[in-house]
């Protein structure tokens, strides 16, 4: 009976305790930026969200803090922020530089084409292998896209143990990470449940740390100039990265970026490269399976160019010249984008700008992205998936990834100064595995008589299928 006492009393006192641990930011070197907001203003309006994130940036380009990110601080008195988290401000602009100018910049992504073709070769063999098939897609899209960003991250020879390794800890993070698309909950069991989870985020980032560190130290101490076909990979520009010591902008003192900020920097550029193509590749296909005609129609495009995107040295001039490849593709962004909303910390002397007077403190602007892709007053039978909107003479044929000064129409991949560095990378991989996978393969419901493919939505750190898409392959003679 007393260890039972002692038991209650021990889970008490727990619960007390965690909660009194709000994730409120207080430590001093935070004061300066966005504190954890609570409040939460849902903006699904275009023309609010273009005044906000483009006419009045400068205003909206913090992002609030993650809890996860206030929680290994209070555990380690710090943490290394990366390119999502950093405050904007003169640390956040060396971070953009330096990935836009080595690795992302225009004229760097014609090296990503022969790591590109190894990859889809291998996935066009593995999916290949027993014809037809029945395949869950997405686990066999996984490891071929997270290969390409891998090489692209540490180079060539890293051992394929070891990219398999860092490919399920950066998927295991994100799937344990689901809560933190979600507002946090206020029960007592809830908040319990919350610590637990941020318990095991914070072991899956210490073993992440274990994986990327052994290797960023192996090229600091012996790399070539580039690797193979020209290439420099991320890695070794944050290697030569001296950033502002402090975040001051004064030119008084910069520093090598810390181990804490690449593990957070590796896993965003890993991460982020691989889920949101995987979940559009997903989405794009499923729509295919469910509408043969547009399959046809984007096959014919693809035989057209007789499927060079596999073999060819430079996919990138082939993708101008496949329209209805980028219409399709465009389309699948407008219904799912690769984000469910776009969140910003405000403070309170901003909230005029939209509409939302009388805050007397900061609070968090969600912009609702699928909500504006699939807004009536703006798109035509927009749950309707048509790729012809996006072709010459349609209502979006000048609607592209981004949105343009004048307005917002969707924003896939946001807007404003913090939009995502990597839409030209992640267009390029999505056209051509997609290019590839029509040309190769047929793609049909899992069996006859099905009533057609599930698209229940599931808004987690990218919008997802709720339930993976399984579809019938058959090789194509």
């Amino acid at each position: 009976m007393e260890l039972i006492v002692l038991l209650v009393l021990f889970l008490l006192g727990l619960i007390v305790l965690i909660r009194r641990r709000s994730y409120t930011y207080t430590t001093s070197t935070r004061r300066a930026r966005a504190p954890a907001a609570v409040v939460i203003e849902k903006i699904a309006d275009h023309a609010v969200a273009h005044r906000a994130l483009v006419e009045n940036a400068d205003d909206f380009s913090d992002r609030p803090v993650a809890p996860f990110l206030v929680f290994l601080e209070k555990r380690h008195g710090q943490y290394g922020d990366g390119l999502a988290s950093a405050p904007y401000g003169p640390l956040w602009r060396a971070f953009r530089c330096n990935i836009t100018s080595e690795t992302l910049h225009p004229s760097r992504l014609g090296h990503v084409t022969p790591l590109q073709r190894e990859a889809i070769h291998g996935l066009v063999a593995n999916l290949g292998k027993e014809l037809p098939v029945v395949a869950v897609v997405r686990e066999h899209l996984y490891p071929s896209i997270f290969s390409v960003l891998a090489r692209l991250c540490f180079g060539d020879g890293v051992d394929e143990g070891h990219v398999r390794a860092m490919g399920c800890l950066i998927r295991e993070f994100q799937q344990v990470a689901v809560g933190e698309a979600r507002a946090s909950p206020g029960t007592m069991l809830a908040k319990l449940a919350e610590w637990r989870r941020l318990r095991r985020l914070l072991a899956i980032h210490g073993r992440l740390g274990e994986l990327y560190l052994p290797l960023v130290d192996a090229r600091r101490e012996s790399r070539p100039t580039c690797d193979g076909g020209g290439r420099r990979p991320y890695v070794d520009s944050l290697i030569d990265l001296r950033v502002p010591d402090g975040g001051k902008g004064d030119g008084a003192g910069r520093r090598a970026v810390r181990d804490d900020e690449f593990v957070n920097l590796l896993s965003e550029f890993l991460g982020a490269g691989t889920g949101t193509v995987m979940a559009s590749l997903e989405w794009t296909l499923a729509h295919l399976v469910n509408d043969q005609e547009i399959q046809k129609k984007l096959r014919d495009e693809v035989d057209g160019a007789g499927g060079a995107v596999i073999s060819s040295s430079s996919s990138r001039s082939l993708m101008r010249g496949m329209p209805y490849l980028n219409a399709v593709v465009l389309e699948t962004l407008r219904l799912h984008p690769q984000v469910p909303f776009v969140q910003r910390h405000v403070h309170a002397d901003a909230a005029e700008v939209l509409g939302v007077g009388g805050k007397t403190s900061g609070f968090i602007a969600q912009f609702t992205v699928g909500d504006m892709g699939r807004d009536g007053k703006t798109w035509t039978d927009p749950d309707e998936f048509r790729p012809e909107r996006f072709l010459p003479g349609g209502e979006a044929e000048d609607v592209g990834p981004l949105p343009g000064t004048k307005e917002i129409r969707m924003m896939p991949f946001g807007a404003g100064h913090r939009f995502c560095p990597g839409v030209g990378l992640a267009m390029m991989n999505i056209k051509c595995f997609l290019a590839a996978l029509v040309h190769e393969f047929e793609w049909a419901l899992p069996t006859e008589g099905c009533a057609g493919v599930d698209l229940t939505e599931l808004n987690t750190f990218i919008k997802a299928m709720k339930k993976p898409l399984s579809a019938r392959l058959t090789r194509r003679t």
